[in-house]
């Protein structure tokens, strides 16, 4: 009777232990990046079968038991999921218990204008535009930045550059308020409050900070690149900011997208020309990081007036200077080690 009772009290605790390792025992497994179904009115034994034909899990059973124990069944939401590498059987049941949808991702980049959000948006496969032009379109309405900028024709500078995750069933209007969103977020309280300091509207800062984002390759130099544009729109002296060029040619239907810009992009008689216009553009020429934007809302306090790329670094550096004179130098200095590189080739 002794041993029968020692027998009685120890397989359970034996099963229960051995139980317990099953269920938190992590698996390794090679469908991390895959996504699996799991349909809609699927069993806990369908479940398990998938689950254990991709390799997730290693037994169905000790899942099926304690589900059964618990009752989990109704908490186990259809989707689409991805099962991290390993994991417990535990961890499998707790991510079916959240929900998880198949997303998509998408990328705005840093300086990226609309029609270059637009092209990138065409090729996402999931969002069926027709071609670009569909997508163009869509950032026409500026319903959702009519708070920080009334005077908006369209969404250049608002479409915040960020990888973006949503669902396959979502619509292209969805995609772009993300973006919206995401530069309200952003624009704290704070940062309004810099720019109401500063004397300067939302729309004002936001395109000083496209100019930066297209001048400055380090993150450092911004609040310099920064300064400069300050100091010049005090002096009234024209930016000559290239990319504002390139922008008023993109406006004309006349940018030759080869990297170079010819006489008639600096001639071309545009208020986004900041060659021949002092002052700022009339808008955003593409869509500015948060590091630029704080870049435009807290300039260097220097006086240079002009910057010119460093010839002896390859990462984009610049030369500052205070001296129309200082600046042409750094400029035939430029000039001639691009001369010498290309003679070189």
């Amino acid at each position: 009777m002794l041993a029968i009772a020692v027998v009685l009290i120890a397989v359970p605790a034996v099963f229960s232990l051995w139980l317990y390792r099953e269920l938190h025992k992590p698996v390794t497994h090679a469908k991390a990046n895959d996504y699996i179904e799991i349909p809609r009115r699927s069993t806990p034994e369908g479940i398990a079968s998938k689950l254990l034909e991709e390799g997730v899990i290693r037994r169905t059973w000790p899942l099926l038991f304690y589900i059964k124990l618990t009752g989990s069944a109704k908490l186990i939401k259809a989707g689409d999921y991805r099962f991290p590498s390993p994991i417990s059987a535990l961890g499998v049941l707790k991510k079916l218990e959240e929900g998880e949808q198949r997303l998509s991702r998408f990328a705005v980049i840093e300086g990226w204008t609309r029609w270059d959000i637009a092209e990138s948006l065409a090729h996402v496969p999931e969002l069926k535009l027709r071609d670009k032009d569909e997508a163009l379109a869509l950032m026409d309405d500026t319903t959702a930045i009519r708070d920080l900028d009334p005077a908006a024709t369209n969404l250049e500078g608002y479409l915040f550059p960020a990888t973006y995750s949503f669902p396959d069933d979502t619509k292209p209007p969805a995609v772009i308020a993300g973006m919206i969103k995401r530069f309200h977020q952003v624009w704290t309280p704070e940062r309004a409050e810099r720019a109401r300091v500063l004397g300067m509207s939302p729309r004002q800062i936001v395109t000083i900070a496209s100019l930066i984002e297209t001048e400055a390759k380090l993150k450092e130099e911004r609040p310099m690149i920064a300064s400069v544009i300050y100091n010049r729109l005090k002096q009234h002296i024209a930016l000559g900011v290239d990319s504002s060029l390139i922008y008023a040619s993109k406006l004309a239907g006349k940018w030759r997208d080869n990297g170079k810009v010819y006489k008639s992009d600096v001639d071309r008689r545009s208020p986004y020309n900041t060659r021949l216009f002092s002052g700022l553009p009339p808008g955003p020429i593409g869509s500015p990081g948060e590091s630029s934007i704080d870049a435009a809302l807290n300039p260097a306090q220097t006086d240079y007036l002009y910057y010119v790329r460093e010839p002896s670094r390859n990462d984009g550096a610049h030369n500052f200077y205070s001296k129309s004179a200082d600046s042409d130098k750094g400029v035939r200095a430029l000039r001639e080690w691009e001369r010498t590189r290309d003679s070189q080739r």
